[in-house]
This record gives C-alpha cells, sequence and structure tokens, in this order.
C-alpha cells in the first residue's frame, strides 16, 4: 500500500499517529536552552580593549616576579653530598658490604649565618619512588592500626607481605626501602672542639598522617606487644616498635617513617629530617663556621647509581629555595608587555595608513 508524501508531515515531525497512539518526533523541546536562545556575549577585540590588557599584566606579573625572586634568593641553602662514590670522599669506605656500621664524618663551611628556623633535608637522586607497583605497595588499613590487616596484610604488599610465616609489619615495598640512615651535626668552634647541634625530631611530618591516617594498633601500654605475631621488613635493622624511644614517635606513628611513606613524584627528590630551631633572637641559629656531619651510613644507593645528600635550608613567607616561580611570572609579564607594545606599534602604523588613504580618497 503505497502512502502520500506531504511536506507539511515532514516539517511537523512525521505524520499523525493512530487515535490513541504516542506522537513520535525529534522536535527539541520548545525551551531557550535546547533551541539556542540563551542570552550570549560575545566581545568585539579591539585596540583599545586588548592593549591596555597586556599591559595590566606585564606591570602587574614583573614586580610580583621581581619580589618573589629576590625572596628565593634571600634563602639560605646548603647541600652536602655523602653518597662516596669518589675515592677522596670521607664516605667511601662504606661502600663496602663489610664495613658495618660505617660512621663517616664530612668537613663543611658555612659563608654566611642561618637565620630563623632551619631545616635539614636528605635528598635522594635516581630513585623512582613513582612507580605504580612501588606506590601501591602498601596497606593503608595496616597502617592505620586495623587489628586484621595488622595480620593479614592487603595482597598488594606482595613480595613483601609476609616473612618466615608472619605477617611484615609494615610490608609492602615503600616501608621495606625506608631510608634508614643517621645525621648528626656539629658545630666546631675556635678551640675545636665539636658542639653538637639540637635536631627536633618531631614536628617534621603533617598533621593529618600523624593524627589521621597513621595509628598503632590499640592495645595496651606495650608497644610491643601489640605487634606481637607479625616481624620487621627484611631490609630494616630493627622492628618498627622500636624506631623511637619516645612512645609519641614510635610504632606507625614514627615521624620518620611517616615522611618516608608520602613518595615523592620525581626521581629526585628531598624529604625533611630534622629541624633546628632558633633559641635566640640576638644570635644566629647556624653562626658562620666550620661544622661536620657525622654520618651512620646504612642506606646503600650506588646499587642503582643514586647519590644521597643533605640539605640545610631556611624558608620564608613563600616557603623553600624556588627561583624558578619569580623568573615563571618575570617571563610571562614581560612577554605580555613586550606584544603590547608591538601591536600598539602595528595598530598606530596601520590605523595612520588606513586615515591618509581616506583623505586620499
Amino acid at each position: 500500500m503505497a502512502m502520500n508524501y506531504n511536506a507539511k508531515d515532514e516539517v511537523d515531525g512525521g505524520p499523525p499517529c493512530a487515535p490513541g497512539g504516542t506522537a513520535k518526533t525529534r522536535r527539541p523541546d520548545n525551551t531557550a536552552f535546547k533551541q539556542q536562545r540563551l542570552p550570549a556575549w560575545q566581545p568585539i577585540l579591539t585596540a583599545g580593549t586588548v592593549l591596555p590588557i597586556f599591559f595590566i599584566i606585564g606591570l602587574i606579573f614583573i614586580p610580583i616576579g621581581i619580589g618573589i625572586f629576590v625572596t628565593s634568593n634571600n634563602i639560605r641553602e646548603i647541600e652536602i653530598d655523602y653518597t662516596g662514590t669518589e675515592p677522596s670522599s670521607p664516605c667511601n669506605k662504606c661502600l663496602s658490604p663489610d664495613v658495618t656500621p660505617c660512621i663517616c664524618t664530612v668537613n663543611f663551611t658555612l659563608e654566611k649565618s642561618f637565620e630563623g628556623n632551619v631545616f635539614m633535608y636528605y635528598g635522594l637522586s635516581n630513585f623512582y619512588q613513582n612507580h605504580r607497583r612501588y606506590v601501591k605497595s602498601r596497606d593503608d588499613s595496616q597502617l592505620n592500626g586495623d587489628s586484621s590487616a595488622l595480620l593479614n596484610p592487603s595482597k598488594e604488599c606482595e613480595p613483601y607481605r609476609r616473612n618466615e610465616d608472619k605477617p611484615i609489619a609494615p610490608c609492602g615495598a615503600i616501608a621495606n626501602s625506608m631510608f634508614n640512615d643517621t645525621l648528626e651535626l656539629f658545630l666546631i668552634g675556635n678551640d675545636s672542639y665539636p658542639v653538637p647541634i639540637a635536631l627536633k625530631k618531631k614536628g617534621i611530618a603533617w598533621w593529618t598522617d600523624k593524627n589521621v591516617k597513621f595509628r598503632n594498633p590499640p592495645g595496651g601500654d606495650n608497644l610491643e606487644e601489640r605487634f606481637k605475631g607479625t616481624t620487621k621488613p627484611v631490609n630494616w635493622l630493627k622492628p618498627v616498635y622500636m624506631l623511637d624511644s619516645d612512645p609519641d614517635n614510635n610504632g606507625f606513628i614514627n615521624e620518620d617513617f611517616i615522611v618516608w611513606m608520602r613518595t615523592a613524584a620525581l626521581p629526585t627528590f628531598r624529604k625533611l629530617y630534622r629541624l633546628i630551631e632558633r633559641k635566640s633572637d640576638l644570635h644566629p641559629t647556624l653562626p658562620a663556621g666550620r661544622y661536620s656531619l657525622n654520618i651512620t651510613y646504612n642506606y646503600p644507593v650506588h646499587y642503582f647509581d643514586g647519590r644521597k645528600r643533605m640539605i640545610l635550608s631556611t624558608i620564608s613567607w613563600m616557603g623553600g629555595k624556588n627561583p624558578f616561580l619569580g623568573i615563571a611570572y618575570i617571563a610571562v609579564g614581560s612577554i605580555s608587555f613586550l606584544l603590547g607594545v608591538v601591536l600598539l606599534v602595528i595598530n598606530h602604523k596601520y590605523r595612520n595608513s588606513s586615515n591618509t588613504a581616506d583623505i586620499t580618497i
């Protein structure tokens, strides 16, 4: 049976349906959104609106960049590499696996005093903490003090999940590779007698990590009893309940351990190790002079061509030393200002040419 074509049916969305049926149509609803009748604002870019924007960006960004760059340069920082791969290094003897424990001393000089609180970091190079399997190799439930996860860690921790038929606490590759060098700082006075610098080991971890994400298993005052039935990670020298004599800094809530468990995004990184607090406004925290760094060398890095270093740094209102941010502001402001000048010259030239052509006509 043939059907007659009707142009009106096509416009209306098709032929009418049978009585009692549901009308079918592809026509969008008659709303402002679906019919594209929403009010819109389309700016008209002219020389009078664009050029001021370029100049304003340049005039704002360049002073900010200079201020940030100067502030960054005023931050005191010194790095001491103690990897020991060079034959002349005092720590070269520690590369031999037969020398354990190995203690070496690196002498250095501060040319200028360090004012305010000083932060001591350890730095590692060529260490890829951002590897996918490495980042996943942990059990957050176990680290949060869950008793069932303590004795039955997640399979993500393999192959550092169990050892000697006992669950590892803390399990995983991140915990197993924890940095365990010991660093001590001494000031060498005029009488050459070394004066130890007080290093604060608490207050180096994030508050949320210390009080929310990491908790010891529930139980009595004896922390060793709470970790009963577990064993230490393969590469650790002592179990987790012997990391510190201070009960508020022992076990899973040890701040050195918490800092290490926050993985770095890049293969060259630094992590906070200790704080050197300013004791008096009349004297610098670290006066200029000779210092010695005593290192208990435990952490091997030469197997993967890595390097180790100790960093002393002050901070400012913008954080640590970071000249890149100031340079980036200066570069963006300079480019914006230069573009504004170029566009101003082009606009002036062609506008005059257009006016001359109109007069000639």
